[in-house]
């Protein structure tokens, strides 16, 4: 199974930038994992929430093949523990599904249509961060999932 975070603006922060491309690294060793940073929209000052959303949807989809399944990232979603996260994982390795996609949306979450494509949300926190901290989080979380599944001494409980 192949993975793939979607993402919405790219990573401006170095240090979040370094510590994301750590853990891919260490991800690597798992998974074929890509991260694909979708360009901001220009000239948002001009569009309504709607709009934006509407234009990210279409940018989001045009990056998902019929295959794929698609999770979003979305504050209203499924919460997992560490190991409930890890046990989905291996449920959809399982399944034979040839690429996970998972999504951050933009600043105002997704359009109508990318939820109604969707096949599933999961939510990391009932906080809110970041758009740029959420990809690191979210990653090191996939490294903790599956160092968890290889019963690797990464994650204590």
């Amino acid at each position: 199974m192949n993975i793939k975070l979607i993402a919405i603006g790219k990573t401006d922060n170095k240090q979040l930038q370094t510590l994301m491309d750590d853990y891919q690294k260490r991800l690597s060793f798992y998974v074929k994992f890509d991260l694909e940073v979708i360009a901001d929209i220009k000239n948002v000052k001009n569009l309504s929430e709607l709009q934006q959303k509407e234009k990210e949807g279409e940018l989001i989809l045009s990056k998902i093949t019929p295959t794929d399944q698609m999770i979003l990232l979305d504050e209203n979603g499924k919460n997992f523990s560490s190991v409930e996260f890890s046990n989905e994982l291996q449920k959809k390795m399982n399944s034979g599904i040839k690429t996970l996609v998972f999504v951050i949306g933009g600043p105002y979450g997704f359009s109508e249509t990318v939820y109604n494509k969707a096949q599933g949300k999961i939510s990391l926190s009932k906080m809110t961060f970041s758009h740029q901290m959420v990809r690191l989080f979210f990653i090191e979380q996939l490294y903790r999932g599956f160092t968890i599944l290889k019963n690797e001494p990464y994650h204590h409980q």
